[in-house]
């Protein structure tokens, strides 16, 4: 009866069911969030305001998590008696080693304590950005009270030094970046001058237009998506699970994902700086108008939003390995072959700490500033009561010419 329960268990079951059984569970609860998507799109368009709101705080409340944990409880008994050789289940790919007969499985085997849900949340990391953006609020204040006078100017100076002794040295230029995003990420004249090139780019004619409002709209319409989990999310934690093997140190090797990440995006905001500060400095030697020229150039691929996906998947990762950290001590303790050597476990919790503290100090208010440093001005652009009426107006002929 021992041995029976052994081979039953999760520590004991090869990555791959575990991996195959989650896609399948995700992609039906996909279809029907996607059937709940038009259903939404229904009552939109039926002005039924009290139950799309409705609608939405079911989908956010039970959609992705509680619809998986509906039908992990209800077809559990249905997995558990489905027919798989004995050769694919006892020796591909084992998260641990079974032991022989004569041995003692009870050590890794401790009493399942209370099955708890831990949830990692990006509170922390808000709350900071919260903070540099109120600071960001008061050198706007400072900006709309010295529009007509050298202050500006003289912040725009500082800016281009930026450039100085780094504009042929893409070596130095990036090595400047890496290590720029640990102290000063942003300054205040790096502040004013992507203000100035912001709103003589897309509001020229608006030059008191407030900067600081807006990357607060754009920060919530890119929060709404940061909590959301998309496909591809779901398809990492698939992998993740697959990838649980005894031996790989899978968890551990992952745990570094998340930092080098952040490190690599950090450099590049803090890059695309440089570069609009050398090309400012650019224009001053030609005797041209010194202005920051905001292009998607700058970016990846020429586009701003794979740093926002990088983000996102930075944020998931981070919060989905330390969730499932904690939920393996709860359920099978803390010597159970799933949770590594020691050392590997404090590693993979120090990193999970030093993506926290590098989100919120450095990666999140960078990406709120120079994203919006792209050929195209984002959602936010307009308030919310203005952003409807344009919405309504631009559906209203359509909706009349389809009835």
């Amino acid at each position: 009866m021992a041995a029976e329960e052994e081979s039953n268990s999760l520590q004991y079951t090869p990555t791959w069911v575990v991996a195959v059984v989650c896609f399948f569970f995700v992609l039906i609860s996909l279809v029907a969030e996607r059937a709940l998507h038009h259903l939404g799109k229904i009552l939109k368009h039926k002005q039924q305001d009290a139950l799309f709101e409705a609608l939405q705080k079911l989908k956010e409340e039970l959609m992705l998590l509680g619809f998986i944990s509906l039908l992990l409880t209800v077809f559990q008994g249905l997995v558990s008696e489905m027919c798989i050789p004995t050769y694919y289940v006892s020796t591909v790919l084992l998260p641990c080693k079974k032991h022989s007969e004569g041995k003692t499985p009870e050590k890794h085997f401790p009493r399942a304590i209370n099955h708890r849900r831990r949830l990692f949340s990006t509170e922390a990391a808000s709350d900071h950005c919260s903070r540099e953006i109120r600071q960001w609020k008061q050198w706007e204040n400072e900006i709309q009270g010295h529009l007509n006078d050298r202050h500006v100017d003289e912040h725009h100076t500082s800016f281009v030094q930026h450039a100085k002794g780094w504009r042929k040295t893409a070596i130095l230029s990036w090595t400047m970046s890496f290590f720029k995003q640990f102290h000063g990420s942003v300054t205040k004249s790096d502040y004013t001058a992507l203000r100035e090139g912001f709103i003589r780019e897309h509001c020229p004619s608006n030059p008191r237009y407030n900067f600081h409002d807006y990357i607060m709209r754009t920060l919530q319409v890119d929060f709404k998506k940061v909590v959301g989990i998309s496909w591809y999310l779901w398809l990492f934690v698939v992998m993740f699970l697959l990838l649980n093997v005894k031996g790989w140190n899978t968890y551990f090797w992952l745990s570094f994902l998340p930092v080098v990440l952040l490190l690599i995006v950090g450099t590049k905001l803090e890059h695309v700086i440089i570069r609009l500060a050398q090309e400012m400095s650019e224009m001053k030697e030609r005797g041209e108008t010194a202005q920051v020229k905001p292009s998607d150039e700058h970016f990846w691929f020429k586009n701003p939003r794979i740093v926002f996906f990088l983000i996102h998947f930075i944020l998931f990762q981070n919060a989905f390995e330390l969730a499932f950290f904690f939920w393996i001590l709860c359920t099978y303790g803390f010597h159970s072959c799933i949770m590594e050597k020691l050392g590997y476990i404090i590693t993979r919790l120090i990193m999970g700490v030093i993506v926290q503290v590098l989100c919120s100090y450095i990666t999140l208010p960078l990406y709120v500033l120079v994203t919006q440093m792209g050929s195209c001005f984002k959602e936010g652009i307009f308030k919310e009561h203005i952003h409807s009426s344009l919405t309504t107006w631009r559906s209203g002929p359509r909706d009349q010419g389809s009835g």
